[in-house]
């Protein structure tokens, strides 16, 4: 992804973080970490507090090496989430948005690593495919909450990073929870594939 297509995810996020510093609950709760994966596997934003986010700007290029960041993710994940315990309450349960505009050069990766996601207990798992290029190759595998983007332009990616807020919104719920989190219904520029 690169020239106006991140462009207009870096302007997404920046109206995501906008509309998320606008909710009381928000901005007591979430936490933001943003995992890049290209021919490279970056966390370029650790897990923050929303109030302290800076967003850095998003760069991508070359291949999709999903499997890898999933791989990192599980990682991450096992690192920083406090789960519940009977003396200490832990984290709520995080939400993971994949975005990516090709298909992954790892398949084979991703079908493992898929099951090692499952096992974290997000509260949901939503993938978004974006721009003419985009596979669910995959994603299936991870999540049956899969949207697709055909266009790549800023107000496509500002009406999917909002409808990512309203999730992350009404998605809050404490580590140990069973039930999957609601999902608010998208706006016309999402096509649901899933």
């Amino acid at each position: 992804m690169n020239g106006e297509p991140i462009e207009s995810v870096n302007n997404g996020l920046e109206s995501m973080l906008t509309f998320l510093r606008q909710d009381p609950f928000a901005l007591e709760s979430v936490y933001l970490s943003i995992i890049t994966f290209d021919s490279q596997i970056k966390l370029i934003l650790p897990l923050t507090e929303l109030e302290a986010v800076n967003l850095p700007k998003i760069t991508a290029s070359g291949a999709t090496h999903l499997g890898d960041a999933l791989e990192f993710l599980c990682q991450t994940v096992d690192r920083e989430i406090i789960r519940n315990t009977p003396e200490h309450k832990g984290d709520w349960m995080p939400l993971l948005f994949i975005l990516t505009d090709g298909k992954p050069s790892d398949s084979p990766k991703v079908k493992q690593q898929a099951l090692e996601v499952k096992k974290r207990n997000f509260g949901n798992i939503i993938a978004c495919t974006a721009g003419p290029k985009a596979r669910d190759v995959n994603l299936t595998e991870l999540t049956s909450h899969i949207v697709h983007l055909d266009t790549t332009d800023s107000a496509t990616f500002r009406q999917f990073f909002k409808w990512v807020s309203s999730t992350v919104s009404i998605g809050n719920r404490s580590m140990g929870a069973t039930d999957e989190a609601v999902l608010p219904p998208p706006p016309p520029e999402i096509q649901v594939v899933v």
